[in-house]
């Protein structure tokens, strides 16, 4: 796998600071109606809709800017595969590509600070990412998302996330297509804090699976939408979690509502956690678990990262750092070095 400028930066800098929630925050605004079948990701064709999308993006930028830390943005094409493109009316269009040169559109007005700011192709499951039951078999699943996979490959982008899935299965199918790309690649799941995914499977047996499947490997491991207490619960869990799994999974993309998927699914209101209470709790899973990119999902907005970014680099809210100044994480007796696509050690986490 060639060495991307992702790759090199997840080794040498201590943590990276992830977004937080998009589509939610969206939906929440009012006035902009979701689309049934791409969701956010056809936003960019609609001047409101855009303006809309990239103000929330910007605060994240500005967030990563002014603490000076590397910040990672996801392209808005969670459900913009082949299959929900066509529905939508959008045959024809390089939605997945034109999402990426939004994002680095943005990112090229930020100077040297766009250096430190990394994009990632995202993707998902084809179906409900909470219902296992849904999820696509590995050589159907294989099938199905190599089309968007690629389109996204060909992108501007830094390299490839599949997230918030909920079966080992399809998650299989995804790296697969991912590994064909030819990209950097990252997986990450939804977990219980039992340490399994949704559909029962072992974090250990979930991933030395997928890594003695997919060629390359994928670059590392994540687990999103997913509260912290959860995802500390699964991360050090006796029986299914272990040093290997601590060593591939490398961040977390934080619930703030410690409801389980299920829940979740049919809370009426939305859960949120207040914002000092999350930055504190996701921050300290790079201290105590050595986790290198932290970021919030649901339930999280700029309120949320602004506070997890004060905790990372050790202190209140500070100006931004002057030229080559490099930011810090609190000081911790984790590990923080990478091991992506090192040996796998022996058995013993939107």
């Amino acid at each position: 796998m060639k060495r991307s400028h992702f790759v090199r930066l997840l080794e040498n800098t201590p943590c990276i600071l992830g977004e937080g929630a998009v589509i939610e925050r969206l939906r929440r605004q009012g006035g902009l109606e979701l689309d049934d079948h791409l969701v956010n990701s056809a936003f960019i064709y609609e001047k409101a809709k855009r303006a809309a999308l990239e103000e929330i993006c910007r605060q994240y930028l500005d967030i990563g800017h002014q603490f000076g830390l590397p910040l990672l943005m996801s392209t808005p094409t969670w459900r913009a595969n082949r299959e929900r493109i066509e529905a939508a009316g959008y045959d024809g269009v390089d939605v997945n590509g034109d999402n990426a040169r939004f994002l680095a559109s943005l990112r090229n007005g930020y100077g040297d600070y766009g250096e430190k700011v990394v994009i990632c192709g995202l993707m998902s499951c084809r179906g409900d990412a909470y219902s296992p039951s849904e999820a696509m078999g590995v050589e159907e699943a294989l099938e199905f998302h190599a089309w968007q996979a690629m389109r996204l490959a060909e992108a501007d982008i830094d390299f490839l996330l599949t997230a918030t899935l909920p079966a080992l299965s399809e998650a299989t199918g995804l790296a697969m297509a991912l590994a064909a790309t030819g990209r950097p690649y990252i997986v990450s799941f939804v977990v219980r804090p039992e340490g399994t995914l949704l559909d029962g499977t072992p974090l250990n047996d979930a991933l030395a699976s997928i890594d003695a499947i997919a060629r390359p490997r994928p670059l590392a491991y994540m687990i999103n939408c997913t509260h912290v207490s959860f995802a500390r619960s699964a991360l050090t869990h006796e029986l299914h979690s272990s040093p290997f799994v601590r060593q591939r999974v490398v961040g977390l993309l934080a619930n703030t509502a410690a409801l389980s998927p299920e829940d979740l699914n049919n809370s009426a209101v939305l859960v949120e956690e207040e914002p000092e209470s999350f930055g504190r709790s996701v921050a300290a899973m790079h201290r105590e678990l050595g986790l290198k990119i932290l970021g919030g999902c649901c339930g999280t907005d700029d309120r949320h990262i602004r506070c997890l970014a004060e905790h990372l680099v050790g202190g209140p809210r500070r100006d931004r750092p002057q030229p080559g100044e490099p930011a810090s994480c609190p000081a911790h007796d984790a590990p923080t070095s990478f091991h992506a696509n090192q040996p796998t050690r022996p058995k013993t986490l939107g």
